[in-house]
């Protein structure tokens, strides 16, 4: 078995759910690994990783607001606020949700469902460059 790993930067123009399955394609490309498993990690505590629906948008728009309703801004109870309203609502979406997805490979290709993508979910409104290490194991 061969492991391969990057860890690429991105930034996003602030808080939601944005594709990032490209990116994780082009390193799977890269490694020229045929089949195994790839893991996506977000090394950060206000923004997470989902699988989710890729071809309807409103399903993507109604999670989030459902989330944010779950978990508001200006919650009174919050102690940390140092960083604005948007950051222990940030901490606890992530907490909620996961800040890695493990995908199957086999010929080359991610073995995601016909309507899945890999998505950045953004907990911000206004967020710093986010490192996303992906890691191939396989052959």
């Amino acid at each position: 078995m061969a492991v391969y790993q990057h860890t690429f930067s991105l930034r996003t123009p602030g808080q939601g759910t944005h594709e990032i399955t490209g990116h994780v394609a082009r390193e799977l490309a890269a490694s020229k690994l045929k089949r195994g498993i790839v893991t996506v990690f977000c090394q950060h505590t206000s923004c997470s990783l989902v699988i989710m629906e890729n071809a309807d948008p409103s399903a993507r728009r109604d999670l989030e607001a459902w989330l944010n309703r779950l978990v508001p801004e200006d919650d009174p109870h919050f102690e940390h606020t140092f960083e604005g309203a948007d950051d222990m609502p940030g901490h606890i979406k992530m907490a909620l949700t996961r800040t890695s997805e493990t995908v199957p490979f086999a010929g080359g290709k991610m073995l995601l469902g016909t309507w899945q993508g890999i998505f950045l979910w953004e907990h911000r409104r206004v967020s710093p460059a986010r490192s996303i290490v992906v890691t191939l194991v396989g052959e």
